[in-house]
C-alpha cells in the first residue's frame, strides 16, 4: 500500500514492495454522429460499484456513458432544437477534412462501439528472450508516419525522442516481437482509500493492479527495423491463450490488465474501455494504459510502469521533449456527482468511480505535438476561487493556464503549477466533434 506522499515515486524498491503486497471508420462516424446518450450498462466483469467498495473494484471502472451530464460527454445530434430529424443531415465535416467538427476516429486500427464506450484493438502475441515467456499486447502509437497509416495507428513525431524511456526488442524470422527485458505482474489486487468526503483526493492509501518491473515501460524501440519506436503496452504476460479466453467478459484480472473488457485469443482481440476528456474544448475518448507512478496507476486503473519514469517531464513543445501535457483538476466540482454538469476532478472520480473529465494537449487533427506520454499537471483551485464562485468545469489548456497566471489556480497545496512528476500513457481514440 502507497500513502499519498508516494504519489510521484516510481523507484525499483517501490515496485518491489508493492509486488509483495500481492465496424468501419466512416460507419463509426455516422453512429457517433448518431448516437444518443444511453443509460450505462456496466460489463459484467465489473465487480459492483457500491459505495463502499467501488474505489476497490478490479476492472476498468465505469465506461465514458454515465447517468448524467457529467459523466457522459458524448455530444447531443446535431437535430436537437431543429424541425427535422436527424436523417436530414449530410455527413459531419470530417469526412472531407479531418480538421473540421467531427467525430474523427483517430486510432483506426480499432472498431469501436460508441454505444459502450469500448473499442476492440488487435491483439499480439510476442515473447520475452531467454524465457521465451508470452507478452501479449497492443499497438497505439509510432513514430513513423507511414507506418501509423499503414496500421491504422497514431503518429507521434515526439516518440522520437523516447529512445531513453522505452524497452527494447527485435522481429524475429516469423515477424514477431521478442523483447529483451520489462515484465508486468497482474496478480496484485488494486486497493485505493479515498480521503474524507469533500476531499477524497489524496486518497489515504492505494496500490496499483498491474505492476511492471524496473525494466517495463509502455513503449518499445525495436532495434532491427531501424530503431522505430512503438507505444506497446502490454496487456498479458506469462500466461498462455487458454488461460485468458474471456471473449464475453468476465475477465480474471489477476492475468490480464485492469482495462480490459473482453479479450479473445483465438481471434487476436482485445476489448478495453475508453475514457473521457477535453482537447482545445472538444470532447475526446482515450486509452489509459501505465502510469510513472504508483498512486498514480491505482487511481486510473491501468500499469505501474517504472521505466516510464526515466522520460524527462517539464519540457512540453520544446526541442528533444518526449512528452505532451495532461491537466487534472484536484479539487473540481463534485457536488451532486454526474448530476453535475460541471463536475470535473480526482476527487470527484475517487468520490463516485466516474473518470475526473481531464483536459489534455495537442492531439492529431488539431496539433502537432501529440504524444501518448502525458505529462500530469494538476491543479487546484484556490479557496478565494472557490468562495467567490468561480470554481467550474475547464475544458481547454490555455484556459486553465491563463487561469493560473491569474492566480485562480495553483499546484496542489498551493504550490507552484507545473510538472506534478509523473506521466500517464493515454493513446488518443476518437475525437467526438
Amino acid at each position: 500500500m502507497l500513502s499519498a506522499s508516494a504519489f510521484g515515486q516510481s523507484s525499483a524498491s517501490a515496485v518491489s514492495e508493492a509486488s509483495q503486497a500481492g465496424k468501419s471508420p466512416a460507419t463509426n462516424k455516422r453512429m457517433a454522429q448518431s448516437h444518443k446518450r444511453a443509460k450505462p450498462a456496466l460489463s459484467e466483469t465489473l465487480a459492483t460499484n457500491e459505495a463502499s467498495s467501488f474505489n476497490e473494484a478490479q476492472g476498468p471502472g465505469p465506461g465514458p456513458i454515465g447517468p448524467g451530464p457529467g459523466c457522459n460527454l458524448f455530444p447531443a445530434p446535431a437535430s436537437i432544437g431543429t424541425t427535422v430529424p436527424l436523417s436530414y443531415f449530410g455527413p459531419p465535416p470530417s469526412t472531407q477534412n479531418p480538421s473540421l467538427v467531427g467525430p474523427e476516429q483517430l486510432l483506426k486500427s480499432g472498431t469501436l462501439d460508441v454505444a459502450h464506450g469500448t473499442i476492440t484493438l488487435p491483439l499480439y502475441l510476442g515473447s520475452m528472450a531467454g524465457t521465451k515467456k508470452n507478452v501479449w499486447y497492443i499497438l497505439t502509437d509510432v513514430d513513423d508516419p507511414g507506418v501509423a497509416a499503414e496500421l491504422g495507428l497514431n503518429f507521434s513525431a515526439k516518440l522520437t525522442f523516447a529512445a531513453v524511456g522505452a524497452r527494447t526488442a527485435n522481429l524475429d524470422d516469423q515477424g514477431n516481437l521478442v523483447f529483451d527485458k520489462g515484465t508486468v505482474d497482474f496478480r496484485p489486487v488494486r486497493k485505493l482509500v479515498a480521503g474524507p468526503a469533500g476531499h477524497e483526493f489524496p486518497p489515504v492509501s492505494a496500490q496499483p493492479g498491474a505492476i511492471g518491473d524496473k525494466n517495463y515501460s509502455p513503449l518499445v524501440r525495436v532495434l532491427n527495423d531501424g530503431g522505430t519506436i512503438f507505444n506497446a503496452s502490454i496487456v498479458a504476460f506469462g500466461v498462455e491463450a487458454n488461460e485468458i479466453e474471456f471473449p464475453d467478459g468476465n475477465v480474471d484480472y489477476s492475468k490480464v490488465h485492469d482495462e480490459v473488457v473482453a479479450i479473445d485469443p483465438a481471434n487476436m482481440t482485445v476489448t478495453l474501455n475508453v475514457i473521457n476528456g477535453f482537447s482545445f474544448g472538444r470532447p475526446v475518448w482515450y486509452l489509459s494504459m501505465d502510469t510513472s507512478s504508483a498512486l498514480g496507476a491505482a487511481i486510473e486503473h491501468n500499469t505501474f510502469a517504472p521505466l516510464e519514469a526515466t522520460l524527462p517531464l517539464g519540457k512540453d513543445d520544446t526541442f528533444a521533449s518526449p512528452i505532451e501535457r495532461i491537466f487534472i483538476a484536484t479539487n473540481g466540482p463534485e457536488e451532486g456527482g454526474c448530476n453535475n454538469p460541471l463536475r470535473q476532478g480526482l476527487s470527484a472520480d475517487l468520490a463516485d468511480s466516474f473518470r475526473p473529465n481531464n483536459v489534455v494537449g495537442g492531439i492529431p487533427t488539431l496539433a502537432l505535438d501529440y504524444s501518448p506520454i502525458w505529462d500530469a499537471n494538476l491543479f487546484e483551485w484556490t479557496q478565494d476561487a472557490i468562495d467567490k464562485g468561480f470554481r467550474g468545469q475547464l475544458r481547454e489548456e490555455f484556459n486553465i493556464l491563463t487561469f493560473v497566471q491569474d492566480g485562480l489556480l495553483t499546484g496542489p497545496g498551493g504550490k507552484p503549477f507545473g510538472s506534478f512528476g509523473f506521466s500517464i500513457n493515454c493513446p488518443i481514440v476518437i475525437r467526438l466533434d
